[in-house]
């Protein structure tokens, strides 16, 4: 990809193989209200670099894709007034548009192929809808073809979960849990769902990892990590929650990209904000996981070398 800058930084990170980790825009454009948005987002790189490693969020500025931001950067598109969600399929329009916007799971992975990021923490990945399984989103995709480790606390509660993971299953993409053989279901630490795998340490995740991809699989490498328990809310409380905030956007015509930012808004509503909480308690989470991971990552390659 012609159109991508990086910041110094990240420049200096990638040329000397030290531990970087990616970070969707999509949590600041779409996810969060303001001025929560941008202080999650800086919150999130601070995390990052308390683990000793590298933050690059990712996102598009004037149709130019930046593979880490500067804090005006960042304070920018966290502002912009009608910014693009941006999947893949989105690249083209954003660029040729010159516009700004927040890129998905999925489109956080496409730049991360391009810069060469190993490693990338979200919130909760997208997967198979309720009620609707011919709408899947592309970050099932993502997961099945770009090798690198991605950190997420399950996927999104509102979502199809067993449906979710079968599909993971299909597209030989293994389900690591942190510390756990259950898989989180984002607001939530437990499912009810297994997953493929157990580690109980970032080293562990890197050695399994690197064990996939030398037996000739090319899929992503998915971390289930759950919410602290301090801010987890039980399963039973929020299924209902999720269920009647799905049956109003049914009801509204509600569809595509808008769904899952109506959701999310509503759910917090309806929760008296404890669903909020357990979201951003969740992506600080990830985003040390992540830089864990990302060291041992490091240390691992330097190993080979010697």
């Amino acid at each position: 990809m012609k159109r991508f800058v990086s910041t110094q930084e990240v420049k200096q990170a990638l040329k000397g193989n030290a531990p970087l980790v990616a970070l969707e825009s999509t949590v600041l454009t779409h996810g969060l209200p303001r001025p929560q948005n941008l202080q999650l987002a800086r919150d999130m790189e601070r995390a990052v670099r308390e683990e000793g490693a590298t933050p690059a969020t990712i996102g598009f500025l004037d149709g130019v894709l930046h593979v880490g931001m500067t804090s005006a950067e960042l304070e920018r598109l966290a502002n912009e007034k009608d910014p693009y969600k941006v999947g893949p399929r989105d690249f083209a329009t954003v660029i040729t548009k010159q516009a700004c916007g927040g890129t998905t799971v999925a489109g956080t992975m496409l730049a991360c192929k391009h810069a060469g990021i190993q490693v990338f923490a979200t919130g909760g990945i997208g997967g198979v809808h309720r009620d609707a399984p011919f709408d899947v989103s592309a970050d099932l995709q993502a997961l099945a073809s770009i090798p690198m480790i991605v950190v997420c606390a399950g996927a999104k509660a509102i979502l199809d979960l067993p449906a979710t993971l079968e599909y993971l299953e299909t597209m030989s993409v293994p389900v690591v849990g942190y510390q756990t053989k259950r898989f989180p279901a984002f607001y939530s630490r437990e499912s009810g769902l297994d997953v493929s795998a157990r580690a109980d340490s970032a080293e562990e995740i890197v050695a399994l990892a690197q064990a996939h991809w030398e037996a000739g699989l090319q899929s992503a490498v998915l971390v289930a990590n759950p919410v602290p328990e301090a801010e987890a809310v039980p399963r039973s409380e929020m299924e209902p929650v999720i269920g009647k905030a799905v049956r109003e956007a049914q009801e509204k015509g509600i569809h595509g990209k808008e769904v899952t930012p109506y959701l999310l808004q509503r759910i917090a509503e309806l929760s008296g904000g404890k669903s909020m909480r357990a979201n951003l308690a969740l992506l600080l989470n990830n985003a040390r996981l992540a830089a864990q991971i990302a060291r041992a990552l490091h240390h691992n390659a330097r190993r080979r070398i010697v």
